[in-house]
């Protein structure tokens, strides 16, 4: 029997922990956020299509990414598919890019998670200080940095510590902790749909794509980009 290489990733994770994995990554802020604000500002009810346009393209990205484990099975995604095509610098690159998509991808879900906890507070009676629940810089939709009067978004700071420390635990309890979470989120929006579904008034739906009010404001243009937007909910 040959000996295991100790330097090698120990397998731990089964089918349903990584199926509920990307369900979890879909499932999240994204969903509860974004798609709000993109039919408000981009698509209107055309979201739909939006939600459309983005599941083709997460289909071939997910396809891609099947093929290409499939080739080259070893650790490291994006930086290890790029050095076997394209040379080691390349592979550098997109290692360094793919931890950038993290940064700003957790962030952005931490910040998405806090307004939500920092909202759920206030309806509670116990608000937090508007001191630590906002960055102390925004950008306005002038494009000008303004300050805010916070210090620090104290609930995305602590969310973002606290999945750190999970995450150095270990996988195996990571992906325990998110198949429970999982199954929680699902059943929010279950009930949500069901709870939903009497209240919806077709009237909204008129006109389904709203007229363009400029460059990627409603009209079809509207509609493609608010499938930019919502593909960060589905990727």
């Amino acid at each position: 029997m040959a000996a295991t290489n100790p330097r090698s990733l120990r397998k731990t994770l089964g089918c349903t922990d990584l199926t509920l994995i990307g369900v979890g990554g879909i499932i999240g802020a994204g969903i509860y956020v974004l798609t709000g604000q993109a039919a408000a500002r981009y698509a209107g009810p055309a979201v739909v299509v939006s939600f459309l346009i983005a599941a083709v393209s997460c289909a071939f990205a997910g396809l891609c990414y099947s093929e290409l484990s499939s080739i080259i099975p070893s650790a490291g995604s994006a930086y290890s598919f790029g050095t076997a095509a394209l040379g080691p610098f390349v592979g550098f690159l997109l290692g360094w890019d793919l931890q950038l998509e993290y940064l700003f991808g957790a962030a952005t879900v931490a910040v998405g998670w806090a307004g939500y906890f920092s909202s759920f507070l206030r309806d509670m009676g116990a608000p937090l200080p508007r001191a630590l629940t906002s960055a102390p810089f925004l950008r306005d939709h002038s494009g000008v940095w303004v300050a805010t009067g916070g210090v620090a978004n104290l609930p995305a700071a602590l969310v973002v510590i606290a999945v750190t420390l999970l995450q150095i635990r270990g996988v195996k309890e990571s992906a325990t902790f998110n198949n429970a979470v999982v199954a929680l989120k699902v059943g929010v929006l279950l009930l949500f749909l069901c709870a939903g579904f009497g209240f919806v008034q077709t009237s909204y739906y008129t006109p389904f794509i709203p007229d363009a009010r400029g460059p990627g404001e409603f009209g079809f243009g509207g509609v493609l980009r608010g499938s930019s937007v919502v593909f960060f909910s589905c990727a």
